[in-house]
């Protein structure tokens, strides 16, 4: 959508559309209120969005990404969850000699940042990498139909359209924890998790499964309660839900379950601890670094690590790409580490 599709729309010039979307009137055009109720109605129903620096270089690129972010990834501890991601974006667009561009004035909507809106700066940047567990398909859909170059940190279904994206490969990660708990004897194993939803999610819970048929071996799967707020559910209609991590155990104890594959890595370690308190033999993996608090503990788990900084600097890679009209892939799968641990023992160990 340009400045021209809304002067058609109109029937008007292109230079009117710019005087009020500049909110000014010009010595020799004089707009009437009802011209100019007309255009600001069909911006608003088309949710045409200025943009000036691009208009006024002409196609010429400013060397600017936008990083919009989904979530909050400034808390105080470097550690967090998304500090990874952020390391690699400023990094790979440090060597490409590019400047960043955080958005964060964007509104919160049913609980949700949305990238589009009356006062969005999207276009200031010549693309934008977009971080977040949960991105809206909506945006996705738009930004694809409208041709705004963006890349997803994480992998995404198509919205309308292919998504480009840079993503760790959970899938083959989550099948190879199941492999290696098989191989140390364990042919009960239970998913603890939603297992759907974000695709991040799904991923984990598709890999679970899918290894768990190729084994031949039990696969239960046990879903925390779901969030009021949100419509995402189990993955299987046979999911157990269950109400706290003491329910957890219980039914995996009563189901013969010796190996338990976590989604969130919190809820691995009050699931391990609570089974240490109790003193009963049963193995953890989680599926990923923590993106929440979790009870203090000096075990070093079984799990993923995902390739955080590699995924935020490759995206950019890609980014740039896209922006320069340049060959190269456009949906990239980064391999997830399995780290060893120590959680993940032989059956009745």
């Amino acid at each position: 959508m340009t400045q021209q599709d809304i002067a058609r729309m109109t029937g008007v010039s292109q230079a009117t559309v710019s005087l009020v979307l500049n909110g000014r009137s010009d010595a020799d055009v004089k707009l009437s209120a009802e011209t100019r109720e007309k255009v600001l109605r069909a911006i608003a129903e088309t949710g045409y969005v200025a943009d000036p620096i691009a208009r006024r270089l002409a196609a010429r690129h400013n060397r600017i990404i936008g990083v919009f972010t989904y979530e909050p990834v400034f808390p105080s501890a470097n550690s967090d969850f998304y500090h990874p991601f952020l390391v690699g974006i400023e990094q790979q667009a440090e060597v490409l000699g590019c400047d960043l561009l955080l958005m964060t004035s964007a509104p919160v909507v049913d609980g949700r940042r949305r990238i589009f809106h009356g006062d969005n700066r999207l276009r200031l940047a010549d693309g934008s990498v977009l971080l977040g567990r949960t991105i809206d398909r909506t945006d996705l859909a738009r930004l694809l139909a409208e041709e705004i170059p963006f890349v997803s940190i994480g992998r995404r279904d198509d919205a309308g359209g292919p998504v480009p994206y840079v993503g760790a490969d959970y899938a083959d990660a989550t099948s190879e924890i199941v492999r290696r708990a098989v191989a140390l004897g364990h042919d009960r194993l239970a998913y603890l998790g939603l297992g759907a939803g974000p695709e991040s999610w799904a991923d984990r819970g598709r890999g679970f499964r899918e290894a768990v048929a190729q084994a031949a071996a039990y696969g239960a799967h046990y879903a925390p309660p779901g969030d009021p707020s949100s419509a995402v559910e189990p993955a299987d209609d046979a999911a157990i839900v269950v109400r706290d991590t003491a329910a957890v155990l219980d039914a995996a104890l009563a189901a013969g379950v010796t190996a338990v594959v976590v989604e969130e890595h919190a809820d691995g370690v009050a699931l391990y601890e609570l089974a240490r308190e109790r003193g009963v033999s049963l193995s953890v993996a989680t599926l990923g670094e923590p993106t929440r608090a979790a009870l203090p503990t000096a075990v070093e788990f079984t799990s993923l690590r995902i390739p955080r900084q590699a995924m935020g600097a490759q995206a950019v890679e890609v980014l740039t790409a896209l922006i320069e009209g340049a060959p190269g892939e456009r949906q990239r799968l980064l391999p997830c580490e399995v780290v060893s641990g120590e959680t993940l023992s032989e059956r009745g160990n």
